[in-house]
């Protein structure tokens, strides 16, 4: 089975910064996108930023020029180096990644169990 685990989370001032961590494990052939999503209470899951495997990004309105993704291929992770935190940021983050199962095909859309981030003074 593939699983993703986040890390990073936590509680931080405005203006502050985090740094999310997401780690695919399992067996599997290779991975294809992966991104970051996030859910406020009564709201829908959205975007937040997204990666491609040749290193193409994606990014929402809302966090544009204040977040970063990144990814290690070798170490099948991903980033999301989070700056300028507003008040309007915290949510459950969750990763995802769409993981080629196996060389001749079947793909995988997979969810990590989310992280909390929390701004607030």
């Amino acid at each position: 089975q593939v699983q993703l685990v986040e890390s990073g989370g936590g509680l931080v001032q405005p203006g502050g910064s985090l740094r999310l961590s997401c780690a695919a494990s399992g067996s599997f052939f290779s991975i294809n996108s992966m991104g970051w999503y996030r859910q406020a209470p009564g709201k829908e899951r959205e975007l937040v930023a997204g990666i491609n495997s040749g290193g193409s990004t994606q990014y929402g309105d809302s966090v544009k020029g204040r977040f970063t993704i990144s990814r290690d291929n070798a170490k099948r992770m991903v980033y999301l180096q989070m700056n300028s935190l507003k008040p309007e940021d915290p949510a459950v983050y969750y990763c995802n990644a769409d993981i080629r199962r196996y060389s001749w095909g079947i793909r995988n859309d997979c969810w990590g169990q989310g992280t909390q981030v929390t701004v607030s003074s």
